[in-house]
């Protein structure tokens, strides 16, 4: 009893991670193509 009580929990603990890491992979995606952006930006400006 004691080994099904811990296999559920576990189960959907490793769903929510997985959400959590798409949405922090987004998130840094974006912050990166900002600042990829930003310095190509600065960098034509000073050409």
């Amino acid at each position: 009893m004691s080994s099904a009580k811990k296999r559920p929990p576990a189960i959907p603990q490793s769903k929510p991670k997985e959400e959590v890491n798409k949405r922090a992979l987004i998130w840094i995606g974006a912050a990166f193509a900002v600042i990829v952006a930003a310095v190509g930006t600065l960098l034509i400006l000073n050409i």
